[in-house]
């Protein structure tokens, strides 16, 4: 079962979404907040599996401290982190939801097939989010593992090395590989976590890079740079993640 946490600021919304989650029989409402703190604080405790959150939290929606927004990004740096699905009477921040890889963006009023076409989103992520026993090569976390990902329906395996980069943009995650792209529906974090650490490194909150596939760097404005990738596309490197870059690569 699901276990989820509501943070909004109208008692009826979250009355509702948790009656329809209930109704659902397949999630746990471990606690609800209608404030940025008190949300955090209960999440980091509580550690839920997903966290329905609302755009606008505060009485003055030009605060930007009070926004969802900034929850969100607080919350994608959480080990483990949740996922997080945008419910909200506002459509005018889908990219920026997705930017900060959420796993989905409903509308109120909500709808039950609505809600329930996000859950089984969440547990269709979950279940190849899975690890594998350690006895099953295929699904092994080596550098000559594979990467399992859900593409159209099908669960397609994807060997480390034919993978050059792994982008974050307008909603969709893309894995770029030697030969061609697959468009995913799961979070570039929950990627993150299935790929080899040793061979895969995160350049910017929109790019994972394969290591073994940079033939160049490129020095970019303030003090960033661009990577060069063996097919010749390049990725932006964010200065958050320069140092960390130089120390890794020697340079």
């Amino acid at each position: 079962m699901l276990k989820a946490y509501i943070v909004d600021d109208e008692p009826l919304a979250r009355d509702e979404l948790k009656y329809l989650l209930i109704r659902s029989k397949e999630v746990e409402i471990l606690g609800e907040s209608d404030c940025i703190e008190d949300a955090m604080a209960d999440i980091t405790a509580l550690e839920p599996d997903l966290v329905f959150l609302d755009i606008e939290l505060a009485e003055d929606i030009e605060l930007a401290e009070d926004n969802g927004l900034s929850l969100a990004k607080q919350l994608v740096k959480l080990d483990p982190n949740p996922a997080i699905v945008f419910a909200t009477a506002y459509d005018d921040y889908a990219l920026q939801a997705f930017e900060l890889n959420a796993v989905d963006y409903i509308l109120k009023p909500f709808d039950e097939s609505r809600i329930q076409k996000t859950l089984e989103k969440i547990k269709k992520m979950q279940k190849i989010g899975n690890e594998d026993p350690p006895s099953h090569p295929v699904m092994s976390n080596d550098r000559n593992g594979k990467i399992a990902i859900l593409v159209d329906e099908r669960i397609v395996l994807l060997t480390y090395e034919d993978i050059l980069y792994l982008e974050s943009s307008e909603g969709k995650c893309t894995i770029k590989t030697i030969e061609q792209e697959y468009i995913v529906s799961d979070a570039l974090v929950v990627l993150e976590k299935k790929l080899n650490k040793a061979q895969f490194f995160r350049v910017h909150r929109s790019f994972i890079v394969n290591l073994d596939h940079i033939i160049e760097i490129e020095p970019w404005f303030n003090s960033t740079y661009n990577l060069i990738m063996k097919d010749g596309s390049k990725v932006s490197v964010s200065r958050t993640y320069v140092k960390e870059l130089k120390q890794l690569l020697g340079f």
